[in-house]
């Protein structure tokens, strides 16, 4: 194929991602010096299109960068009243009080929340501080300049859906060059994973650990909501075969947030999250609060749950990592916006302190060091033992000890020091002969839904005239290896069914991949036990169109 040739476009920093770490960032550049060029591209179809988030907010990243947000219009208006923590049963519940509870883990002072509708609101900020943003341009190329990342190529259509190679109706793209580019594209980033290997920035660190989070919004009878109540619960359905948790957050509106997570260090192969979910609905104090309700939309996104220990170096020539692509998320506490919205903020001071200085492409060292030492640093040092507790040990050691840890950690030292996570969640997946199939209930449509009803809630779409996002290394592994080995868990851990192993009659068994369905929360490119499914980004605006996640 000869040398595609590209407009190109240069502008001070780069931003590829247009949720919290990315706009934060692109604010506070502009605040800086007001005349650095900035962009933000988003893959999106809008800002907030892809967007999911429990989400109980902490706003010290907010007050950092907009202190005067409760006068600005912010959606932010339902602040925490209460917090209830149970651990289920199958057929009963025990309530945790709060009192033994670290103080971290209060929710006072915070407010639940559409992190989708959040973001469109920075977006409009940004955008009034001069900042230019373009959903829908997905990147789908780094773009080097000899060692250092340049920019990136976005924007580019039309691609063939067999070849891969440009079709008639082929658009290039453009470059977009910058002193500096952010990557800020949440859990799993395509082209984070890329700087990530190309540079070795796990040298020395923990595998990154995930989780996978699915959720709905409600529409409940009034009666039973209590608007600013969080509850989160432990326990059933998953339990010993499965880390993991729940969340039930009353929004405005008559709205309720619920949503389960799933850690995927899980072994049985046969474990299948999605229904997981769909059973936990029907626990009785669940299914109280829901009946006579309405889902109103569905959506789901892998988490990143290695903490301290797995945060990979930030920063290679030209470019730094920023809230999830970095993995930032606190996990007893269920939070990373805040992290995310401080990173933005730490890396946009570093680039403006180095451009000012007469630099580019260099390594933002000076990024590195505040976010290790500084408030995003402080606030993941003090629960680094919670997930790997829950991951080798098992719930109770998570919370008794994950507990104690917390609260000697509030005083300045651990018992346990710092405990390291052993192995990726792909090679932690063990093989189907080990383990027992799990029976699962039909859905019965009014509190629990199968797959594909429930994707139609997230209001995904792709062109199919483009080549699949989801590419296998090794087309012949999902039925040669996966399927004798592992009973190929793709067609169970994806919570959109997008695979599936087709067995028509008289016929070899053959792996079937719905890329129109994806939702992008990542899953079959960390749980894969073959490491073969590699998710990469499609035409921009392709995906999920989240309303209010």
């Amino acid at each position: 194929m000869s040398q595609i040739l590209r407009e190109k476009m240069e502008y001070d920093v780069v931003i590829v991602g247009a949720g919290p770490a990315g706009l934060s960032a692109a604010i506070r550049l502009k605040q800086l010096d007001s005349t650095l060029s900035v962009v933000v591209l988003e893959k999106g179809s809008e800002v907030g299109a892809h967007i999911l988030s429990g989400a109980v907010l902490d706003p010290s990243g907010l007050n950092a960068l907009l202190p005067d947000w409760r006068n600005m219009g912010a959606p932010i208006k339902t602040a925490v009243k209460e917090d209830n923590f149970f651990i289920l049963g199958a057929a009963g519940h025990i309530r945790i009080p709060s009192f033994p509870m670290p103080p971290l883990m209060n929710n006072h002072g915070n407010y639940i929340v559409s992190m989708a509708n959040v973001c469109r609101w920075l977006a409009g900020v940004a955008e009034g501080l001069g900042v230019e943003i373009f959903p829908g341009m997905a990147c789908s190329e780094l773009v080097f300049d000899g060692d250092r990342v340049a920019g990136v190529v976005a924007g580019e259509f039309g691609r063939d859906p067999q070849t891969g190679e440009p079709g008639p109706n082929y658009e290039p793209g453009m470059e977009l060059w910058g002193k500096y580019v952010f990557l800020s594209e949440g859990v799993r980033g395509s082209l984070a994973k890329q700087v990530i290997a190309k540079y070795d920035l796990t040298k020395g660190h923990c595998v990154q650990k995930y989780g996978l989070g699915m959720k709905e919004i409600w529409e409940i009878d009034p009666a039973k909501h209590r608007e600013g109540s969080v509850t989160h619960t432990m326990g059933w359905p998953l339990g010993s075969n499965a880390g993991g948790g729940s969340f039930i957050y009353h929004i405005e509106n008559n709205q309720v947030y619920i949503g389960l997570v799933v850690h995927l260090n899980y072994e049985n192969p046969h474990l299948y999250p999605y229904m997981e979910f769909q059973r936990f609905k029907h626990h009785p104090m669940v299914a109280e609060l829901l009946e006579g309700g309405k889902r109103v939309a569905y959506g789901a996104r892998a988490i990143s749950e290695g903490g301290y220990q797995s945060l990979p170096k930030l920063v290679a020539p030209g470019v730094a990592l920023l809230g999830c692509s970095a993995g930032m998320v606190n996990v007893p506490r269920i939070k990373g916006n805040h992290n995310a919205m401080l990173s933005g903020i730490v890396a946009a001071e570093a680039a403006q302190e180095a451009i000012r200085a007469g630099r580019q492409g260099d390594e933002l060292s000076t990024y590195e060091v505040r976010v290790r030492s500084g408030a995003i640093g402080r606030d993941l040092h003090k629960v680094r033992n919670v997930k790997p507790l829950w991951s080798h040990y098992g719930l109770l050691a998570s919370m008794l000890g994950g507990g104690l840890d917390m609260w000697t950690n509030t005083f300045g030292f651990s018992l346990f020091g710092t405990l390291r996570h052993r192995k990726t969640d792909a090679a932690a997946t063990g093989l189907a002969k080990d383990h027992k199939p799990i029976a699962y209930p039909k859905p019965d449509g009014k509190l629990s839904f199968d797959r594909l009803t429930n994707v139609a809630y997230s209001f995904t779409n792709h062109d199919e005239a483009q080549p699949s996002h989801l590419r296998l290394r090794d087309p012949s592994i999902p039925i040669a290896v996966n399927l004798p080995q592992y009973a190929e868990p793709a067609q169970r851990y994806c919570p959109a069914g997008v695979y599936e192993v087709v067995a028509d009659a008289g016929r070899d068994p053959r792996f079937v991949i719905n890329f129109q369905n994806c939702v992008h929360c990542k899953t079959c490119d960390i749980k894969d036990p073959s490491q073969n499914i590699v998710w990469a980004t499609p035409q921009g605006g392709g995906g999920p169109n989240y309303p209010n996640m």
